[in-house]
C-alpha cells in the first residue's frame, strides 16, 4: 500500500518544533534507577486526595462537568478573584495553547526569553505566529529591557516565566511592575507561575497584584507540581473579562477530566499538608544547591524544584555520565541540563555524579 498522500496540511506545521519530554528512567544492573528529568513531585499522592479520586472513578461513564464549575469556584475563592476571572485547561501548557488561539493570528509574534518553557515556541508555531526568543543574561535571568525593546506592532503575547524553566531563576515584583506598565496595553502579558510554590525569595512577584488591575495580563498556574497531580493534567489561568472568557472559548470541550477536578479540588482543600512536601523539597533544593556550589559549580539561582547546569558543549558528556549512575537528567541540546529535585536518594546521585564529572574535566565557568 501506497503511502504517499495528496492531503494538504497545514505549512505552519513545518514551522513546529518537536516537544522532547523527560525519559523514563533506564533501568541498569545493580544500579537504583531514578528519573529527574521532568520536574515531577516525587510524592506520591496524598492519601486523602488518592481516595477522592477512587471514588470520582466510579462515575467515568459520565461526562465530567464542561465548565468546571466547582473547581472554578474553589480557585476563586481560594485566590480570592471573582470566578468569572477563571480559566481551566489541561495543565498549564494546555491553558497556553488557549492563551495564544485566542489571541494570535498567522504572522503575529509571541515574545519569550530563552531558553525557557520548550511549549512556547511550539504554541506559538502551532497558531503561526512567530517566537520572538530574547536572550537570557549571565545569571541566567530574563533581560525585560531587551523583551520590551523587542515588542512590535505584531507583538500580541509576551511571555515572562517566573521561576523560569529551565534554568531557576525570578523576575523581580519591581522590575516585573515596571516592565507590564512599559509594555503596550495592546499586549496581553501572560505571569507563567508554574513554580510558585516553591519560591521563596522575597523580592518574587505577586502575580495576582499585578493582575487585579492591569486587563492586559494573565496570572498562569498548575496542579501539576507542587500539588503532584501532573499525570491527571489540570492548570488554570486567572485573567479579566474578556480575556478569561476567551480562554474559556478555546478550551477543549470536557478537557478536564472528572478525576482531575475531583483531585485538583481535594489538593486545594489539602494545602496544609501539601506544603509539608513542598517544605522538603525546598530544603532538598537548599542542600543540592550549597554541595554543587562548593564542589565549584556556577547553578543559577533556583527558586523552582530543579537546578540548572549551563554546561554548553559539556552537556552530552555530563547527561551520559549520569545515565551511567542511574540518573536520567533531562538535556536542552548545547546550552545546559536541567536535574529535577527528587527524593534525597536520587539527589546523592547528582551530588556525587556532579562532583567526578568536575573533577574528570576542566570547568568552564566560575564558581559562585
Amino acid at each position: 500500500m501506497s503511502e504517499h498522500s495528496d492531503v494538504r496540511l497545514r505549512s505552519a506545521l513545518t514551522q513546529v518544533p518537536a516537544y522532547v519530554p523527560g525519559k523514563p528512567a533506564a533501568p541498569r544492573e545493580g544500579v537504583i534507577a531514578y528519573k529527574v528529568s521532568s520536574n515531577e513531585n516525587p510524592y506520591p499522592p496524598l492519601p486523602s486526595v488518592l481516595e477522592v479520586v477512587r471514588e470520582a472513578a466510579t462515575q467515568i461513564n459520565r461526562y465530567p462537568d464542561m465548565a468546571v464549575t466547582e473547581l472554578s469556584n474553589a480557585l476563586a475563592d481560594h485566590l480570592g478573584v471573582p470566578v468569572e476571572h477563571i480559566a481551566t485547561g489541561t495543565g498549564s501548557v494546555g491553558v497556553l495553547g488557549q492563551i495564544i488561539q485566542a489571541t494570535c493570528d498567522p504572522g503575529d509574534e509571541v515574545v519569550f526569553a530563552w531558553r525557557s518553557f520548550e511549549a512556547y515556541p511550539i504554541v506559538t508555531a502551532l497558531a503561526g505566529a512567530s517566537a520572538v526568543r530574547v536572550g537570557l543574561d549571565e545569571h541566567c535571568r530574563h533581560r525585560l529591557d531587551a523583551m520590551l525593546a523587542a515588542i512590535t506592532e505584531r507583538t500580541k503575547v509576551v511571555l515572562v516565566c517566573t521561576p523560569n524553566n529551565p534554568t531557576g531563576p525570578i523576575v523581580h515584583h519591581d522590575e516585573l511592575e515596571r516592565f507590564i506598565d512599559a509594555v503596550p496595553s495592546r499586549v496581553l502579558v501572560v505571569i507563567d507561575e508554574a513554580y510558585l510554590e516553591f519560591v521563596q525569595d522575597p523580592e518574587a512577584p505577586d502575580a495576582l497584584a499585578l493582575y487585579r488591575d492591569r486587563p492586559n495580563v494573565v496570572v498562569l498556574r498548575t496542579f501539576s507540581k507542587a500539588y503532584g497531580l501532573a499525570g491527571l493534567r489540570v492548570g488554570y489561568a486567572v485573567a479579566h473579562e474578556p480575556i478569561a472568557s476567551a480562554l474559556r472559548k478555546t478550551a477543549v470541550p470536557f478537557g478536564v477530566n472528572s478525576l482531575a477536578q475531583a483531585a485538583a479540588i481535594a489538593s486545594l482543600d489539602a494545602f496544609d499538608e501539601l506544603k509539608e512536601r513542598v517544605d522538603a523539597i525546598v530544603a532538598e533544593r537548599s542542600r543540592v544547591v550549597e554541595a554543587l556550589r562548593t564542589q565549584g559549580w556556577f547553578i543559577p539561582d533556583t527558586q523552582a524544584n530543579f537546578v540548572w547546569f549551563p554546561l554548553g558543549d559539556r552537556s552530552t558528556a555530563f547527561t551520559q555520565a549520569a545515565q551511567e549512575a542511574g540518573l536520567t537528567l533531562r538535556q536542552y541540546g548545547d546550552d545546559g541540563v536541567r536535574a529535577t529535585i527528587g527524593e534525597p536518594e536520587a539527589n546523592d546521585v547528582l551530588i556525587r555524579v556532579a562532583g567526578a564529572f568536575l573533577e574528570a574535566t576542566a570547568p568552564t565557568t566560575p564558581a559562585v
